[in-house]
């Protein structure tokens, strides 16, 4: 009979994660599988609710990671975070100590500071955008190729 109720809860994970389409409990039905397997053959309580929690652990640990990466695969960019990554000119040279510095990218003109402390980027030279603090660009000097 207990394998049952893991059955339907499985059922219910499995429900509630078809409604979400989110990786939120496909885990935990992976666990509740487990469980009733173990009911099935005759497993105590105690290692049911063990086998759950461990497997759905397990699970979550170890294959969301993949799992969310590979769901993300096609999704892009939007807005500011589509920069992070790309190339700009710097127009006016970027010194953190001075708080002087801007760069162009795409016909846009952006406040940009040095990833590194005390490193001074001259006009004209070619940055890489790494990240973006509130309506400044932080970047570093491109690598030549």
């Amino acid at each position: 009979m207990e394998a049952f109720i893991w059955l339907a809860v499985v059922a219910i994970l499995l429900v509630i994660e078809a409604a979400t389409a989110g990786l939120t409990t496909i885990w935990f039905a992976g666990g509740a599988l487990a469980a009733a397997i173990a009911s099935y053959c005759g497993a105590v309580d105690f290692v049911q609710w063990l086998l759950f929690l461990c497997v759905s652990l397990v699970l979550l640990i170890f294959t969301r990671p993949m799992a969310v990466k590979y769901m993300n695969k096609g999704t892009t960019k939007t807005n500011a975070n589509s920069l992070i990554g790309r190339k700009a000119v710097v127009i006016q040279q970027i010194d953190n100590l001075a708080q002087t510095g801007q760069v162009k990218i795409s016909d846009i003109e952006w406040m940009a500071r040095a990833a590194l402390d005390g490193e001074i980027i001259h006009e004209n030279d070619i940055v890489v955008i790494k990240e973006i603090q509130g309506v400044k660009l932080i970047v570093e000097k491109a690598k030549e190729d």
